[in-house]
């Protein structure tokens, strides 16, 4: 199974924002389209940076309410793992294990195409592990 496989049930609809969006913009982006994570873009589909609850958490805990002030660029992450729609899910999984987070744009050709989630993740696995179980009932039924 590979990363073209979440991106086919999910979607390919990415949210971004821009570096000089401020801390605040992009918390309200977050919460009201209920994601972990926006990525940061100039708008030609590129990826500068992602921004995630992790950081808008960090950048709070570090300069208080005057981190709503500043901008995306100030705390995004900068160096972004990405993966490929050819990417297995087992590959996905380490890595987002191994680099301790939880969203990883798609980018092909060089222009990002999608973003995964570890729920997109899980929720697939969990599909997969739940036929395969259907799969040995009916093999045990009619054996």
């Amino acid at each position: 199974m590979t990363v073209s496989r979440i991106l086919a049930v999910k979607g390919r609809a990415v949210i971004t924002v821009q570096p000089e969006q401020t801390i605040q913009d992009v918390a309200h982006i977050l919460s009201s389209k209920g994601i972990g994570a926006a990525v940061v873009s100039s708008g030609a589909g590129d990826v500068l940076g992602i921004i995630s609850e992790r950081d808008i958490v960090h950048a709070v805990a570090e300069k208080g309410s005057a981190a709503l002030a500043e901008t995306v660029q100030h705390h995004m992450t900068e160096r972004v793992i990405t993966a490929q729609e050819k990417t297995t899910l087992e590959s996905l999984m380490q890595t987002m294990t191994s680099g301790r987070f939880r969203h990883v744009p798609v980018v092909e050709g060089g222009c990002l195409c999608g973003l995964v989630s570890i729920g997109d993740v899980v929720k697939l696995r969990l599909e997969e592990f739940e036929a395969e179980q259907r799969a040995l009932k009916e093999y045990i039924a009619t054996a």
